[in-house]
């Protein structure tokens, strides 16, 4: 199915609200909307942001540099209205082995009024050429387990599950604990 028409760009200062809703939408479709944490001031401190009424594209990213404090950078996607309708928030990754950069795609939305549209696979495509306009390795994700749709999404557009690999996290007082383990 092609898509929709939309248009997607880098997300500018002025989208904070849109985005944080986005990512509020997201977190109460995965059951975890007690856990969002982000707010409008900590998403304008972590982002890269385009500037206003500059184009900045996947292929062109013309936005902020990103750095360990502003690591982000976020694709916005408006529908055939005009309306937000999704997101691609990622961030820059690298492989040892390949020598390579990538991207990690941090979270992946459409609005559940504007899914089946295309719009999620044109995100992906978008940040696809991103990686390979860079010359970069690979482009990866995470999926909940229970995530069916999205799994077989994935699957149908060249996504490999990595079963072989275990996901591995420190937050919150394990990573405290961990700083200061050789103190």
């Amino acid at each position: 199915m092609a898509p929709l028409p939309c248009k997607i760009r880098h997300a500018r200062r002025g989208d904070i609200p849109m985005i944080l809703q986005l990512v509020r939408e997201l977190a109460d479709y995965e059951h975890e909307l007690d856990a969002v944490e982000a707010t409008e001031t900590t998403l304008l401190s972590t982002i890269a942001f385009a500037p206003d009424n500059v184009e900045s594209t996947s292929t062109a990213p013309n936005t902020e540099p990103t750095s360990p404090s502003k690591p982000a950078r976020c694709l916005v996607l408006f529908n055939e209205e005009d309306k937000p309708a999704g997101m691609a928030l990622y961030f820059y990754n690298y492989s040892t082995w390949r020598a390579k950069p990538g991207i990690y795609l941090e979270d992946l939305f459409v609005r559940p009024t504007d899914r089946k549209k295309g719009y999620g696979k044109r995100l992906l495509v978008e940040l696809a050429k991103e990686v390979v306009t860079s010359n970069g390795g690979r482009l990866e994700w995470s999926v909940l387990k229970w995530n069916e749709p999205s799994i077989k999404f994935y699957e149908s557009i060249g996504a490999k599950p990595m079963n072989e690999w275990v996901g591995m996290r420190v937050d919150r007082e394990g990573l405290t604990k961990l700083a200061r383990l050789l103190d």
